[in-house]
């Protein structure tokens, strides 16, 4: 306490000549390292609560230290903290990763009049961000309560709020950019054309900022309290509304598609409409929305800038942003991955078990491939055609096979974890429902799969040895088969767990591809092709180029799936390394050929035993790797915390010890997901039933581009306005008595497939429309806006 107390009435005697190390001073006293950490969990929050008793005891502490830190930030360039710091880098993932590369060899030059270089002098403890996030959020409140700045200081506030509105605006001309680039309206070309959020809420933040900093006399270095508030209410209506069309777009990306470039677009537009919100809150007069704001925007500059030279962080960054790639297209493959019900149960294994029939003849042939006498790359070649084209096959005639874990799976698995969705708790629990219904999909897959693979193998193994009168295969490659799934004396599970790996490979390979078709518009591209129209006849190349639209994804998965088994051993061979793969259908059916094929004296009860043991190990790893992957890849992108995880995996167990039979068996009662359906198919819904004919939804403000502003209902409006309420009263009664007179002035729009009713009348239900006069009086408020504050002088430089 004492040495708090020292420290403050330094920073009170310096406040109008700020040094930063004073302040490093008290961060540093604050500060606790995770060996303290460990030692005392509220050690933390008693150092913040005793920084707050001091401060309520001497309030001149409190008022010193908001004037030194507002006079030290005033001496840096500051707009790059608001505008930049926390937002995603349009810059591409290669070129960032050699800049940091370059960076630990020759290190970047700091910006000497930036302030991130002094967050980073401030904050250069290596687990401030565990220090920072384990403070109790009700301290964080009562601390800055009391940090206020008195009257005699107000043009440090002024000049603070200053470069917060030109922080808003340049966020705002972006977020316009953005908003109107061309392969975002690709994506949604019929929202855009009739909303113009993304140009509104430029108009709005202008004149917000204009209105704000003349209402409070800012470029006069005073901050006045106006007779009326600057409402930022029409520009968080605009703001609103523009996060509404990102979740659209993001709706419609199961029939888009997504690139990776968009996918890093939506996100820069979603951080930069955030961190408007942040900034139009530090304005404002509620002190619980402000102070929430200066928590928020703080600890999210600091994480930032601790984080700027990690490479680490780029990677995990990046790979997040390609699992939000990955999960946020469902990847169409025509199949169902995840049955709620009984007739949902009995399709998965009906489909199984035609994929478990020509599984069995793909073993067979694989088998007898062998006696070709052949160069690795050959050998490689011929198991990845036999595989390759044997799962095509399987997909083509409405077959599955098990283990198989699509981006499909992993976009199911993320649909549960969204800011939609209610509370956390509720979440996870629903995603552990989903997951025992997942695992009860690929249990009854593996059944059909097997129960049909190994008595068919079986099969063929007598009609060859009756046909031929000679055994398919010797004992000594029948040993080597029943050797191979021994999971004691081999590397099957090792071996396995490689097949699990390739099993979520090939379903990411298949949202991508299938991700590339709807983005391409490849089947539309396939059936206006001018070539291919000499040879066949139009319908038929429609109906070839929807072919390839709704299943490349699942072609092509399947046939790279099959490469990658086919050529794994070829590979280990070459490199000297113990590679190979073990798929539990193909696993069964080499055990029935094995087991008839071995010699009688080797025959026994324990080498059976042994040998459905490592089938049914096999299974078990295949299952579990790829199921592990697909649920790593989905939660990562929706950011789920390692906290989370245990709360899920102990769902998990308990629902095991407490309800074993829903992992193998239909529920009596299925459950129901937000957007699943009772087969498995993703649901996205653009309107629900109250909306069903309506484009936009009530609170939109449907409208072309032009000079128009909106302000929703209960805004205070300035009485100079009158004649325009006036102007909008008697246009409102003018529609109201001519619409059952006028049905010309109804316009149809065409979304998709359906036909939606613009009616004139819903444009004023959102709030008051200003006529032209009104935007031109706008318009010419920004014309005369006042010249921006000068440079501020050189910042004091960091001790090294």
């Amino acid at each position: 306490m004492a040495e708090l107390k020292d420290i403050l009435h330094k920073i009170n005697a310096l406040c109008d000549s700020p040094e930063p190390y004073v302040l490093k001073r008290l961060i540093d006293t604050l500060r606790v390292s995770e060996a303290e950490y460990k030692k005392n969990n509220d050690l933390a929050n008693e150092k913040i609560q005793a920084l707050n008793t001091l401060l309520k005891k001497h309030p001149e502490y409190a008022n010193g230290l908001a004037i030194f830190v507002l006079t030290l930030l005033n001496q840096y360039h500051r707009m790059s903290l608001y505008t930049d710091t926390g937002i995603f880098s349009d810059h591409t993932f290669s070129s960032s990763l050699m800049r940091l590369v370059g960076h630990r060899f020759v290190p970047l030059l700091p910006e000497d009049d930036s302030i991130v270089e002094l967050v980073a002098y401030l904050f250069d403890g290596k687990d401030d961000e565990r220090w920072l996030a384990c403070i109790d959020k009700g301290l964080w409140d009562e601390m800055v309560d009391l940090i206020m700045v008195d009257d005699a200081h107000f043009d440090l506030v002024a000049t603070v709020k200053n470069n917060i509105l030109n922080a808003l605006v340049i966020l705002s001309y972006r977020v316009s950019g953005i908003g109107l680039h061309p392969d975002l309206m690709k994506a949604y070309p019929q929202m855009l054309d009739y909303s113009a959020a993304f140009v509104a809420q430029n108009q709005e933040a202008v004149l917000f900022a204009n209105e704000y900093r003349e209402a409070h006399q800012l470029d006069d270095y005073l901050d006045v309290t106006p007779r009326r508030d600057i409402d930022p209410a029409p520009l968080l209506v605009m703001l609103d509304q523009c996060d509404n069309i990102v979740n659209t777009v993001r709706k419609r990306i199961y029939k888009t598609g997504i690139s990776i470039r968009l996918t890093n677009m939506l996100l820069r537009l979603e951080q930069s409409l955030k961190r408007m919100h942040i900034l139009s809150e530090l304005l404002t007069n509620d002190d619980k929305k402000r102070d929430k704001a200066i928590i928020e925007l703080t600890q999210a500059i600091i994480v930032s800038v601790k984080r700027r030279y990690s490479i680490g962080y780029l990677i995990d960054n990046n790979t997040k942003l390609l699992s939000r790639k990955i999960t946020e297209n469902s990847g169409r493959v025509g199949e169902h991955y995840i049955s709620t019900d009984k007739s949902g149960y009995k399709k998965m294994f009906k489909m199984a078990a035609i994929g478990g029939f020509v599984i069995a003849f793909m073993a067979t042939i694989k088998i007898l491939s062998y006696d070709l006498d052949l160069a690795p790359m050959s050998r490689a070649f011929v198991n990845s055609m036999i595989y390759g084209l044997g799962f095509v096959f399987i997909h083509i005639i409405h077959g599955t096979v098990a283990t198989k874990q699509p981006a499909m799976t992993a976009a199911a698995i993320a649909s549960t974890i969204s800011d939609s969705s209610g509370k956390k708790s509720h979440q996870l629990a629903k995603l552990s429902e989903l997951m025992v219904d997942i695992i009860r999909t690929q249990f009854v897959a593996i059944m059909g799969n097997v129960l049909i693979a190994m008595p068919l193998a079986l099969i063929i193994s007598i009609v060859w040895l009756q046909v031929k009168g000679t055994p398919m295969i010797g004992i000594e490659q029948a040993e080597h088969l029943l050797h191979d799934l021994d999971p004691f004396h081999s590397l099957a599970l090792f071996h396995a767990a490689i097949a699990g790996v390739f099993l979520f490979l090939s379903g990411l390979i298949a949202g991508y591809y299938d991700n590339l078709a709807l983005f391409n518009n490849i089947g539309e591209r396939i059936a206006r092709h001018k070539l291919l129209l000499r040879f066949v006849s139009e319908s038929w190349l429609q109906r070839f180029g929807t072919f390839v639209e709704n299943n490349l994804g699942a072609i092509m998965g399947n046939f790279l799936f099959g490469v990658f088994l086919g050529s794994t051993a070829t590979v280990g061979f070459i490199f000297g390394m113990p590679l190979d793969i073990r798929h539990i259908a193909f696993a069964s059916a080499n055990f029935s050929h094995g087991i008839f094929n071995m010699a009688a004296d080797d025959f026994g009860l324990g080498v059976v035993l042994i040998s459905l043991l490592g089938v049914a190990l096999i299974g078990t790893l295949n299952l579990l790797v790829s199921f592990s992957l697909a649920i790593i890849v989905a939660l990562r992108s929706k950011g789920v915390e390692v906290i989370e995880w245990k709360t899920i995996s102990k769902l998990m167990y308990t629902h095991l010890f407490t309800q074993p039979r829903d992992f193998f068996l239909p529920r009596p009662e299925p459950m129901k997901y937000a957007k699943i359906d009772s087969q498995g198919y993703m649901i996205y819904e653009e309107a629900n039933k109250t909306q069903k004919h309506k484009l936009f939804p009530k609170h939109f403000a449907v409208r072309r581009l032009s000079s128009v502003r909106v302000v929703p209902e209960g805004v205070a409006i300035d009485t100079s306005h009158t004649d325009e309420m006036n102007e909008k009263k008697e246009l409102q009664d003018k529609l109201t008595t001519d619409q059952p007179t006028t049905p010309t002035e109804k316009k149809i729009v065409k979304l998709d497939v359906q036909e939606f009713e613009l009616v004139n009348p819903e444009l004023l239900e959102t709030g008051i429309v200003h006529s032209d006069t009104g935007a031109s009086s706008s318009n010419d408020k920004t014309k005369n806006a006042k010249t921006p504050l000068p440079k501020p002088k050189n910042p004091p430089k960091l001790p090294e």
